[in-house]
């Protein structure tokens, strides 16, 4: 079987030449866990060392992923949002913003950025919308939130004069306290209309504070920044912004589906969605 990245017909990797796939990068890993095929030797090694320090790593990624499907699917259905701006994609797997989206309404536009070449390559080849709803990717990093919202790509599929879904999932545990991850989101949230909603998730210390600590070591140690924030640290990413019940909860709490509930300690982090008024 090819690696990952390998054209299957010739073997060579079909992987751009400025990446450097010995190095981990959290989007791969995040696919190792989820089962995909896109990930690397680097990535499925790191990936390994962090389940070593969290054994439900694995259960708890596809809580977030069931999170965001929550979220999104109330924000179509039930507040009328058509548009996203989600960050942090990942390499495309079932229940991509568009998906969830699209299903309730056709018409809901979706712009997607990540700062790994390889997702937007694979999100380019593999995620489509509709003919009513278009979807687009940019390769930015959310540590430059100015460069995001002066890119083309948005203004030729967002129009942020209407409200906008803004999707920061599973991402927020990579901004250092440095990077001021609490000016980030007041940036993007200000350029986006009222009556616009962010969702964001946040990994925290709260619920099992040695795991967690272990979990950020064995990551900090692959490269990859991991910052857990507990619930008061969290907060302050929803500053003027109503939270939409119930509140910013642990995460599996979230509006579960029916029949879904579980230990709500069990997956360690806080998700929320919440309206600029």
């Amino acid at each position: 079987m090819p690696e990952p990245g390998a054209n299957e017909d010739t073997g060579t990797q079909q992987v751009p030449p400025e990446i450097n796939t010995n190095v981990p990068q959290s989007a791969r890993v995040y696919d190792y866990w989820l089962g995909g095929k896109d990930h690397f030797p680097a990535d499925r090694a790191l990936g390994d060392a962090i389940a070593e320090a969290l054994p439900t790593i694995r259960t708890q990624v596809r809580a977030q992923r069931a999170f965001l499907g929550r979220a999104v699917r109330y924000l179509t259905r039930d507040a009328g949002i058509r548009q996203y701006l989600d960050i942090g994609t990942g390499i495309p797997s079932a229940g991509n913003v568009h998906d969830v989206a699209q299903e309730v309404a056709p018409e809901s536009r979706v712009l997607y950025v990540d700062n790994d070449p390889i997702v937007l390559a694979h999100a380019r080849a593999l995620m489509a919308g509709t003919a009513e709803g278009p979807v687009a990717f940019i390769q930015a990093d959310l540590r430059e939130p100015e460069t995001i919202l002066s890119d083309p790509a948005v203004a030729g599929t967002l129009d942020l004069d209407q409200p906008v879904g803004l999707v920061l999932i599973g991402v927020m545990h990579h901004l250092r306290d440095d990077d001021d991850p609490r000016r980030i989101v007041a940036t993007l949230v200000d350029a986006l209309a009222p009556g616009s909603y962010l969702v964001l998730s946040q990994s925290t210390p709260d619920f099992d504070p040695d795991a967690m600590r272990a979990l950020a070591a064995a990551s900090e140690q692959g490269g990859i920044p991991n910052v857990p924030r507990s619930l008061a640290d969290t907060e302050p990413f929803f500053a003027g912004l109503e939270l939409v019940e119930p509140g910013l909860v642990p995460m599996a709490t979230w509006r579960p589906d029916p029949g879904a509930e579980q230990d709500p300690r069990s997956v360690y982090a806080y998700g929320g969605v919440a309206r600029k008024p």
